[in-house]
């Protein structure tokens, strides 16, 4: 029997086990991987004590962090499924094995909205990417599509920018949504082309990507750009769908907390960007695990069921 399961280890995870193990509670951290979309993030700039560090670097000292301290780790694993069992809580993963705790926290994050056009799933990993930290290196000296002008999208066409040889960036919209500061250096790169008021229809190729199908949203024209690659950069779905009903969703999907990071199931509690909390960021996501550890603490010495302690 845990004290708490942590569901997911991005910044709220996993700064919610360093803070559950300070208060000498049980933890397992049940998740895929390690460090969440900051793995995805190539450049940060705004997390406090740093000028600037790479996500996977920013993933990498979490982590250092998290493994100085007694925490069970199921790695390569998510959860399929929870429930109360009377006074604690039953999670099922998908390896099969089932764990008990008396409170959960879930910080399972968000995932890459999907295009959903033909050609898409059957050329995924085959010029069509969702990361471009991952797999820009691979499209040296080629032409390729960013989907999306939004900050993520934006972002990544300035990441791809120093690899490719043009990015074209195209947007249903009829302007980009992402902040000045990330379109200013998008245009200072010389090698970034716009695409305003276009969608994508279809995604060709055989073996690999070969071209994309447009259609302008005026005057319905169809045009067809090729390019190798396609990194689509439309935004993010919480990853909920485990749930079941489980605690009280939003209309999009994200779970529904206090200020206490409190869900509508009592001793389950939910940080991060599965959140229905604003601005999902690094460090807000780690300021809410810090927040639903000692709130999961709270609730727990409310129970009678740990000793009050000091952190160590």
């Amino acid at each position: 029997m845990y004290d708490v399961a942590i569901v997911g280890a991005g910044p709220g995870g996993l700064t919610a086990a360093v803070y559950a193990a300070r208060k000498q509670l049980g933890v397992v951290m049940i998740t895929m991987d390690i460090g969440g979309q900051t793995n995805l993030s190539a450049d940060v700039e705004n997390y406090m004590g740093f000028h600037y560090i790479s996500g996977n670097e920013l993933a990498e000292k979490f982590h250092e962090q998290v493994a100085q301290f007694p925490i069970t780790t199921k790695l390569g694993t998510l959860v399929r499924n929870l429930e109360r069992a009377g006074d604690h809580f039953d999670l099922v993963t998908t390896d099969d094995e089932t764990l008990q705790t008396r409170t959960v926290i879930i910080s399972t994050g968000k995932t890459t909205r999907k295009l959903g056009v033909p050609g898409e799933a059957e050329l995924r990993g085959r010029g069509v990417s969702y990361c471009s930290t991952c797999d820009g290196p691979f499209f040296k000296g080629q032409d390729v599509l960013v989907v999306g002008a939004g900050n993520s999208g934006v972002s990544a066409a300035i990441d791809l920018s120093r690899v490719p040889r043009a990015v074209t960036v195209a947007e249903e919209l009829d302007h980009a949504k992402a902040d000045e500061i990330l379109l200013e250096q998008a245009r200072a790169a010389g090698n970034v082309s716009w695409l305003f008021g276009h969608r994508v229809l279809e995604i060709h190729g055989t073996t690999g990507v070969e071209s994309v199908a447009l259609e302008a949203a005026g005057t319905r024209e169809r045009r067809e750009l090729p390019v190798t690659g396609v990194f689509v950069e439309i935004g993010l779905v919480p990853t909920t769908e485990w749930l079941h009903g489980f605690v009280q969703l939003d209309q999009w999907g994200q779970i529904i907390v206090d200020c206490r990071a409190q869900t509508s199931e009592p001793g389950v509690f939910a940080a991060g960007d599965v959140t229905d909390g604003p601005y999902k960021q690094i460090i807000v996501a780690a300021g809410d695990g810090a927040k639903a550890a000692l709130a999961a603490y709270d609730y727990l010495l409310s129970q009678g069921l740990v000793r009050p302690v000091r952190s160590w």
